[in-house]
């Protein structure tokens, strides 16, 4: 218990230490106008309040990733704690802080965008493809992962709480999130949404030090409690464990609140205050998954239900609600966790339509535009539903956790232009591309090569980036004045 209190200050400090140094690097200029009203549209372009561009931060990036990554990544131990906190503090809050503050001061611009400006248009063009494929991925899966938890609490309500009907209900809903302004139907029922979501988490993490039980502690940190021992701490953890302490998906989801900030000094209670809030889930996700299985082994048997080969979170999820919150307090709370993955796919959906309408240079004031792209991407998705996914979704992960490095890389070299310290996200950068290069070379979903080897070419893949960035930035200062 005294580890996850420890955890938990740590994270809140962070933001104040930790978010006011990030955020002194950048700059912040409170005097310069921001795109919500030098390119104001009303429809993605608008001033809106602090705290609904906080809520909506949050919840876009908050999906069943930091609930169920978390429960996942604590099979490993408690350096689940040590990832969640200094990822979150050190690479994720970081990371989102920086993409968003840079969408700002580039008029809004979509992750792609930002990254061509830095790495070259190969990258551009690549970023375009990747992102719009992960945002229909997401926004399809949290189409069926919601309506099946909603399945499970209404199956006694006949047609009404069948499956099929929840999955259209929802599909409908992600349809008028994508096309209607973002105030009109976002910004009034996410605050509902952040209600069941904070319920949850506050529900959740007072129960835990309400109830007597087993909880790891920080001397066990560094050893791997992983019932199957070939799954190493380092890769795996750090890929199990994404949105709960760095993730690529959230960079895509920051310049859509980039373009609704009223004023620069916002973007730390914006950007890296909405990480800390979702690393601060994480860790009472991991904790309680802990203290309710009262042992590693007895948290493997829940999410295996006793012998089941695929584990399954959402039994754990389900079975703490319901024994630590009681019937009302279950319901409430299955709410909150349902409310995550509905709340990044509809902006999924939504972030897909601004990214292509960015590089197809088509502008989205009226509905008949915001349809002409928007179409495809939704008969995609319907196409999608019908897939399997369990095979597909396992290479996820790995391919937020990659989109993390171009991102990191990105910004390391737009703060490297303005002469900023750029070890804040060089390091970070450095250490999720080792991490990435092993886990695609080592993971059973991988190239299955064996674990040193594949450490190896890990820790050369970081090591031959940073010699291409310092010789670029050798060059850099030779010939190019700083940017200002």
């Amino acid at each position: 218990m005294v580890t996850f209190s420890v955890a938990l200050l740590t994270l809140v400090a962070g933001y104040f230490i930790y978010g006011a140094i990030i955020e002194r690097i950048f700059g912040v200029d409170p005097k310069q106008a921001t795109p919500a009203f030098t390119l104001r549209d009303n429809v993605d372009y608008t001033p809106m309040p602090t705290w609904k561009v906080y809520l909506i931060q949050f919840l876009n990036i908050a999906g069943t990733g930091p609930i169920f990554g978390a429960i996942m990544g604590m099979l490993y131990g408690p350096a689940a704690y040590l990832w969640i906190v200094l990822g979150c503090i050190f690479a994720g809050a970081t990371h989102d802080f920086l993409a968003g503050m840079i969408s700002i001061r580039e008029g809004g611009a979509s992750l792609p965008e930002t990254i061509g400006g830095q790495l070259g248009g190969g990258l551009r063009l690549l970023m375009r493809i990747l992102s719009l494929i992960l945002m229909v991925l997401v926004g399809t899966v949290f189409i069926t992962t919601p309506a099946g938890l909603l399945h499970t609490l209404t199956a006694d309500w006949g047609f009404w709480g069948s499956m099929s009907t929840w999955t259209v209900l929802i599909f409908v809903y992600y349809i008028l999130a994508t096309l209607l302004p973002i105030d009109a139907l976002i910004g009034r029922i996410y605050p509902l949404f952040g209600v069941a979501l904070l319920f949850m988490a506050l529900g959740v993490g007072a129960s835990i030090f309400l109830h007597d039980g087993w909880m790891p502690e920080i001397t066990e940190a560094f050893s791997n409690h992983h019932p199957d021992q070939s799954l190493h701490l380092f890769p795996m953890l750090f890929i199990t464990i994404a949105c709960g302490a760095i993730s690529g998906f959230h960079a895509t989801q920051s310049p859509m609140m980039a373009r609704c900030i009223k004023n620069e000094r916002l973007g730390r209670r914006v950007f890296y205050g909405a990480m800390i809030s979702e690393g601060i889930v994480a860790l009472i996700w991991a904790a309680a998954a802990a203290k309710f299985a009262g042992s590693y082994e007895g948290l493997q048997d829940i999410l295996t239900q006793h012998g089941t080969a695929k584990m399954n979170p959402a039994l754990l999820v389900n079975a703490i609600c319901q024994t630590w919150l009681g019937k009302f307090g279950a319901v409430l709370a299955i709410l909150g966790v349902v409310a995550a993955p509905i709340t990044s796919g509809d902006t999924a959906f939504r972030s897909a339509r601004l990214i292509a309408a960015d590089f197809l240079h088509l502008e989205q004031r009226t509905i008949l535009r915001r349809l002409l792209i928007s179409l495809p991407l939704f008969a995609i998705a319907v196409v999608l539903m019908n897939i399997n996914f369990d095979i597909l979704w396992r290479y996820f992960a790995w391919f937020n956790q990659t989109l993390s490095i171009f991102t990191l890389w990105a910004v390391t070299v737009w703060l490297a232009r303005r002469r900023k310290c750029f070890y804040v996200t060089l390091l970070p950068a450095m250490f999720m591309t080792c991490v990435c290069t092993t886990y695609i070379l080592y993971a059973p979903e991988g190239f299955r090569l064996p674990y040193a080897p594949s450490v190896g070419v890990g820790v050369v893949a970081a090591v031959v980036l940073l010699l291409l960035f310092l010789r670029w930035l050798r060059l850099q200062r030779t010939l190019t004045p700083p940017v200002g």
